[in-house]
């Protein structure tokens, strides 16, 4: 029949639901298929890296996800699309620019410009990052309220990736209110040893946040973080501006 949806088409509208819902109720009721074939179509993707499943019924996008995404972003035209802000961010700081985009319980590099500095970051285009412990992710964090931000880190825990990464609420969620007082985000060292950031969120054409934009350096740069963090802003809300945001 015409009318009749394929396993692919099956597999796909699952996919695309698992964006918005993560429980399999929600995403056969926003697909129209019966629960057996939404949960078995999950499995399938949980088993090849598309879904994860936190073993009590609750499903997110998986790690194939998040590396298909970073080797598209490459070629498709949102960081194109914004490079010459990306641009004229880092010839103003002077640090390394980058554009992270929110994907699940991660954001994902989509694109990196190098500091005038000799050095190179390890960050690259494709790579997660953490939400709690880097200035694009406590800059996404903190356009969420707490309890929704206290749901995701029970999903994701708050692992130490240095000695001064936060890991616990209360004290992330007081840095988070920092954050939306002063507008952009600070990494004192929480991600990588020796490198400092500020970042400030990017919104979409519907008002959600979309990612963040950042600026990094290594701690010896004795620049003071607030000029950085201005031009930081300044450059978020240009691109959220390019992506159709108010």
């Amino acid at each position: 029949m015409a009318g009749e949806r394929s396993a692919a088409d099956k597999t796909l509208e699952v996919l695309e639901a698992l964006a918005d819902h993560s429980r399999v109720a929600d995403i056969a009721k926003g697909t129209g298929l019966p629960k057996p074939t939404v949960h078995r179509i999950l499995q399938t993707l949980v088993r090849h890296g598309f879904a994860r499943s936190d073993g009590q019924g609750e499903y997110v996008g998986g790690p194939r996800i998040l590396g298909l995404a970073g080797r598209f972003l490459q070629r498709l035209d949102i960081a194109e699309q914004v490079r010459p802000i990306l641009r004229d961010l880092q010839e103003r700081s002077g640090w390394t620019v980058h554009l992270a985009l929110l994907s699940g319980d991660e954001a994902v590099y989509a694109a990196k410009l190098e500091g005038a500095k000799p050095y190179t970051l390890a960050s690259r285009v494709g790579m997660s990052l953490r939400l709690h412990c880097t200035s694009i992710g406590k800059a996404i964090l903190a356009t969420m309220p707490d309890a929704e931000v206290r749901a995701l880190l029970a999903r994701t825990g708050m692992p130490a990736r240095t000695e001064h990464t936060l890991v616990d609420e209360e004290s992330l969620l007081a840095d988070l209110a920092e954050v939306r007082r002063r507008g952009y985000a600070e990494d004192h060292e929480e991600n990588e040893a020796g490198v400092r950031a500020v970042g400030a969120a990017v919104f979409d054409h519907t008002g959600a946040v979309f990612g963040a934009v950042s600026a990094a350096a290594l701690i010896y740069q004795d620049d003071p973080l607030s000029e950085r963090g201005d031009l930081v802003i300044s450059a978020a809300k240009k691109v959220s501006q390019a992506l159709g945001a108010h």
